[in-house]
């Protein structure tokens, strides 16, 4: 597993050739990372740990924002295998209880692989 913070699409495929097998954060909100693009450029090659954004959805969202963007992250990011869904990176202090609950739910309703 490889941890960077920020945008390191630059460097995936010399990742790649070093063998890193997944690549944490994905943070949606970094230049180049939008995760759908990284899917469908790497999805075959990387597992991706992440993407749920810590800076706007899960402290400032409404747990229904919460539960959209989980669900349209595993729409996409599922498919194939190669997806850990999760915080991109540390969660904020002034996150709602909900907001956490709500990801974690949603996670475990929709994102458990072979249910």
């Amino acid at each position: 597993m490889y941890h960077s913070c920020g945008s390191v699409r630059a460097i995936i495929p010399d990742l790649i050739e070093i063998g890193v097998e997944i690549l944490n954060p994905v943070q949606p909100k970094a230049v180049g990372m939008e995760p759908r693009g990284l899917k469908k450029d790497f999805g075959d090659k990387l597992t991706f740990y992440g993407t749920i954004d810590e800076q706007e959805t899960l402290p400032y969202g409404t747990p229904e924002d919460v539960r959209a963007e989980v669900l349209e992250r595993i729409s996409y990011m599922a498919p194939g295998g190669g997806f850990i869904i999760s915080p991109c990176h540390s969660i904020q202090p002034d996150t709602s209880v909900e907001n956490i609950l709500t990801l974690y739910k949603t996670a475990l309703e929709y994102g458990v692989y072979g249910k």
